[in-house]
């Protein structure tokens, strides 16, 4: 009896820390992270130092999810009016306003002074600079005023790979910039495919997103000619020489995977469509970057 009272007891704070967690949108974050980590190991020959990949990871990560919770305490009318983030923990008011955002800054706090004492000083400042980008320009200001919103603000979600590269070098390069075009220029086809498919709830939240302001079909445009883009952009690090043969097969298969995607949103009527845009563009920049990474090291296993 007494175990089964103190299992009620736990069950209400457990269910609390679950929507904290939330707040953090860790599905987001975990691919931000990735992207940095993946930036870390592009930024040298061999392995990345201990400490810089655990403390770099989990600075770049705090923040990112600082953003997201901020994201969150903005946008909770937004949300509650939108079949797909009504059942946020703010909206339905399981975490007041007040927790919501000490939690969000007490996550900040930690993870730029993470990287400021453990990383260097160029990382904490260009995260900062991210997270201000996403919490205040995007979502308080960009979000609400044009439909291009998500190219202007998505260079806040494009510097996780940068960030990894200064973790390591401490300085800001040619290579690390191409990594920051790739994600910036994915943005807009990624999250456009989802507002088609949620056009609907943006409409009825008076958030201008493009499908909302000019027609699913104009979007449906502007993703296929990003993605043709994008695939252009990708192929930058072979022809740079920041990368080798094994990257350019993934870029060019990747990339023929998110054009026929591409093509078919544009042609298709099914409404289905968009969500599996969406879906295969989250699989295709993780692997993308996953060859990256394997290009990086296997030429070196090759030769030992």
């Amino acid at each position: 009896m007494l175990t089964n009272e103190l299992v009620n007891q736990r069950l209400p704070l457990l269910a609390q820390w679950r929507d904290y967690y939330t707040l953090t949108k860790p599905r987001v974050v975990q691919l931000l992270v990735f992207t940095a980590v993946v930036g870390m190991f592009l930024a040298t020959p061999g392995m990345v130092p201990w400490d810089v990949l655990l403390f770099g990871s989990l600075g770049i990560g705090l923040a990112a999810a600082s953003g997201a919770a901020v994201n969150h305490v903005v946008d909770q009318r937004v949300d509650a009016q939108m079949t797909r983030t009504r059942g946020r923990p703010l909206p339905t008011g399981r975490i007041s306003d007040r927790d919501a955002f000490i939690f969000a800054l007490l996550l900040g706090v930690v993870g730029l002074g993470l990287l400021t004492v453990a990383i260097n000083l160029l990382t904490a400042v260009l995260t900062f600079l991210s997270l201000i980008g996403y919490a205040v320009v995007y979502t308080i200001f960009l979000k609400r005023a044009t439909p291009q919103n998500i190219v202007i603000g998505g260079a806040a979600g494009a510097a996780p790979p940068l960030l990894g590269w200064t973790a390591v070098t401490n300085e800001v390069s040619f290579d690390a910039l191409l990594l920051f075009l790739i994600i910036f220029t994915w943005t807009p086809p990624h999250f456009w495919a989802l507002a088609i498919a949620r056009k609907d709830d943006y409409a009825k939240a008076g958030v201008p997103m493009l499908p909302v302001t000019h027609g699913i079909e104009i979007t449906k445009a502007f993703v296929l000619c990003y993605t043709v883009l994008l695939v252009n952009v990708t192929l930058l690090p072979y022809f740079t020489g920041m990368s080798g043969l094994l990257y350019l097969f993934g870029a060019v298969t990747l990339g023929a995977g998110f054009l026929y995607y591409a093509i078919r949103l544009k042609l298709s009527p099914r409404t289905d469509v968009a969500m599996k845009t969406f879906g295969y563009s989250i699989i295709y920049l993780m692997a993308l970057f996953s060859f990256l990474l394997l290009d990086h090291y296997v030429p070196t296993i090759w030769s030992a």
